[in-house]
């Protein structure tokens, strides 16, 4: 059996004095070879006329570039945290329409 390297372990500190929070009900996904593209916005409802069909409008609030490892571990991430919710509060139906209720907890 070879020799494991030590693994050293290195303290975080979290930073959010120039954060901001904003909400989104819709993402945008482009990809490239080295990065993937996240634009997470708003999609409204926009009222057509007399004779045009509804639309909706994406708004665009915030975009992330991240490279591949980094859509690997957010991917991660985001999985772990969905069947975290799912465990405590039951699946998420995406096929239905769904109000807008937070748990409460």
């Amino acid at each position: 059996m070879a020799d494991q390297p030590q693994q050293q372990q290195v303290q975080v500190r979290v930073d959010e004095s120039k954060m901001h929070t904003s909400y989104a009900n819709t993402i945008r996904t482009n990809t490239a070879m080295d990065e993937v593209v996240l634009d997470f916005g708003l999609n409204l409802p926009v009222q057509g006329g007399a004779n045009q069909p509804p639309t909706m409008a994406f708004y665009v609030g915030s975009r992330v570039v991240l490279n591949w490892a980094g859509a690997k571990r957010l991917a991660a991430s985001l999985n772990q945290a969905v069947s975290a919710y799912e465990e405590r509060f039951g699946e998420i139906n995406l096929d239905q329409p769904r109000t807008q209720q937070r748990p409460q907890g």
